[in-house]
């Protein structure tokens, strides 16, 4: 009798316990306080709501996963344990927007148990930083399961007060991620449509969130819907099929869901918690990985002067462009195609890859081992351009290749998808491509979820309807790029094809295909080499175009990673000023949209002393002449206030140095 009484004893505890973990939140705080995740059960599973200030920004949201085994998540739910802990870490970049990054936050780590069905157990881990807030299923090995076919994850995202959105629809899960933002707040949205990530939400009361992921690995890539008048989150599908998301063995873990929270938009930017959520770098040696600026004649035609040879996939015309980048400090140039052939064998047309193509052979004509010798004599790296479909099934040759010809790194084209089976690829890509020494460019894939941080040899991504679309429209104007970095780039490095040194105004822009026009002024052109995140930046017209026109001097000026950034005036979708350091020179860029406006940003983020500033402003008569520009230079302090004039479509850009 007394050891029935004391098994009682012990079952009426347990019992206890569980049910009170039921009845009250399990709150997760931002180590500053403000920032509030507060999860609790009910007879729908599990829900969570997010306070900032002691405001609520999303009230009772699901958290739901469901699997082929035994349907959603959320029957008789009980939590068994919570742990909460304080993680600090401090890690260096190669590529971002910093070179030393420092992360703190709270985590709390959730066991939930079934009490009916087969009895499935899973814990939910969250992060809370002071700008945002991560959380991510971890699905341990159980007695009853070994592994298991997810069918969707349709987390809710039930934000308060009707925030202005601005999104990039999607109308299926195959996409290159390229289109037209649209701006409308959260109840004028079209239901039942994809939405891509990141998204921003900006709050009437002045408070800003974005939805993204980080760490995407081995799992589908996530999008958002509004259904029944709330966001949702879905997973892309596997080939073939609608139903199945993910496929996995067990113990696995979903990517963090990540809601980035600010009172600043200009947060969002500075944030590091996409790498902050991903895993360490898994690359030994990093001494060969290299950033800079590269060509890319694909962009003006390959365009080349008049020449005493024959212009084609040859040495000459590739030197050509060698010598040019020697010369001018560029340190990268791309060999991609010439007459809409592939540099590589391939008995397709339209760069897709035929059923003999052989990215590990070059066509006739073209001797890649003297290409690549006679640009490293000269101190430049060479690029190559690879559909995905071709360098696949022939990777580890290709790479192999690539390394003995002496390649510096490639882009990896046409992917349009983003599923596990591609998420799969890419990190494969990734990993063989760092044991040759190869850097890769992604194009026609999906935002970055952090992994740069985990693979450096990833420099950059494109996702992003840019300026390859000036070669047969007109589209992306500066009214486009201007949602960019309060959306796509929030993701980390963007990809935009820069370097048109064609301006244009709406009236004076023709499609060219060679030698491309773009919109806004020679200025706001220069001004995205600062705005935007990217690791590679291109240098895209043709080298004559650039050979003693003002501005040209910035590119060869311009790093392309960054010790430091500042958001230094911003309202989004209107006008953005971002200041970036590297070492102790820092650079400052400012685009706007059509309207133009007047900025007047502190430099109080300055270290003391003199600075001499370059600045470089839109000519008066710029409206007429877009290329025009004004260089002057100046004393500055860190009391300064900058005076910046943007015309319509344009920018300005700034060069600081200390004096001496």
């Amino acid at each position: 009798m007394p050891v029935f009484r004391s098994l009682l004893c012990t079952v009426m505890t347990l019992l206890f316990s569980m049910s009170s973990f039921a009845a009250k939140f399990i709150n997760t705080s931002s180590p500053d306080g403000k920032i509030k995740f507060l999860l609790n059960t009910d007879q729908n599973g599990l829900f969570y709501q997010i306070r900032f200030k002691g405001i609520l920004m999303a009230d009772k949201s699901r958290l739901n996963i469901s699997f082929k085994q035994g349907g959603l998540f959320k029957n008789s739910l009980v939590i068994s344990a919570s742990t909460t802990d304080r993680l600090i870490d401090d890690y260096n970049l190669i590529i971002g927007k910093t070179s030393k990054a420092h992360s703190e936050c709270n985590r709390t780590v959730i066991a939930v148990t079934e009490q009916s069905g087969i009895k499935r157990m899973l814990s939910i881990e969250v992060r809370v930083f002071n700008d945002g807030i991560a959380f991510r299923y971890i699905i341990p090995e159980q007695h009853q399961l070994k592994s298991v076919e997810i069918t969707d994850e349709l987390n809710t995202f039930n934000l308060t007060q009707n925030p202005e959105v601005t999104t990039l629809f999607r109308e299926n899960y195959t996409t290159s991620h390229e289109g037209i933002y649209t701006r409308a707040k959260l109840n004028e949205l079209k239901a039942d449509s994809l939405m891509d990530m990141p998204t921003l939400f900006e709050f009437p009361n002045g408070n800003y969130m974005a939805i993204t992921e980080a760490a995407l690995l081995d799992y589908a890539g996530m999008y958002l819907i509004k259904h029944n008048g709330v966001l949702e989150s879905r997973l892309s599908p596997l080939p073939g099929q609608a139903d199945i998301k993910v496929k996995a063995v067990l113990p696995h873990s979903s990517p963090w869901r990540v809601m980035m929270i600010g009172d600043r938009v200009g947060t969002l930017i500075e944030s590091n918690i996409l790498t902050s959520l991903s895993p360490s770098c898994r690359i030994k040696d990093v001494s060969w990985i290299k950033p800079g600026k590269t060509t890319f004649p694909w962009w003006n035609g390959n365009a080349i002067p008049d020449t005493s040879f024959a212009p084609g996939n040859n040495y000459e015309t590739n030197m050509y462009y060698v010598n040019w980048c020697a010369k001018y400090g560029i340190d990268y140039h791309s060999v991609v195609e010439y007459g809409l052939h592939e540099w590589y064998v391939n008995d397709s047309a339209g760069f897709q890859p035929g059923p003999n193509a052989d990215p590990s052979k070059a066509v006739p004509g073209l001797d890649m081992q003297a290409v690549c010798d006679s640009a490293k004599k000269r101190g430049v790296g060479i690029r190559v351009w690879i559909h995905w479909k071709a360098l696949y099934p022939k990777l580890d040759e290709t790479f192999t290749q690539l390394e003995k010809w002496g390649v510096s790194g490639l882009m990896c084209d046409f992917m349009d998808r983003d599923d596990q089976e591609m998420v799969n690829i890419q990190t494969e890509i990734l990993e063989k491509a760092a044991q040759h020494k190869l850097h890769i460019q992604f194009h026609g894939a999906y935002k970055p979820t952090g992994l740069s941080r985990t693979y450096p040899n990833e420099f950059t991504r494109e996702g992003t309807l840019n300026y390859e679309n000036d070669k047969w429209n007109d589209n992306v104007t500066p009214d486009a790029d201007i949602n960019i970095p309060f959306t796509r780039m929030l993701a980390g490095s963007t990809d935009y094809h820069l370097g048109g040194f064609h301006a244009a105004n709406k009236k004076t822009f023709k499609v060219h295909y060679t030698r491309p026009y773009v919109l806004g002024t020679r200025c706001h052109m220069l001004a995205m080499y600062v705005v935007l995140e990217n690791a590679l930046g291109m240098v895209c017209d043709a080298p004559e175009v650039y050979i003693g026109q003002p501005g040209f001097e910035f590119l060869q000026q311009v790093p392309t990673t960054w010790d430091e950034t500042r958001v230094i005036a911003a309202k989004a979708g209107k006008y953005l000023a971002i200041a970036r350091r590297k070492g102790a020179d820092w650079y400052i860029g400012a685009i706007t949209d059509h309207d133009g406006v007047r900025l007047n940003p502190k430099l109080d983020f300055l270290s003391d002393g003199n600075y001499n500033a370059e600045i470089y402003s839109d000519a008066k008569d710029v409206e007429q002449y877009p290329d025009n520009l004004l260089k002057e230079t100046k004393r500055i302090t860190k009391a300064s206030i900058l005076d910046m004039i943007l015309a319509s479509g344009g920018g300005q850009v700034v060069h600081l140095s200390l004096s001496k």
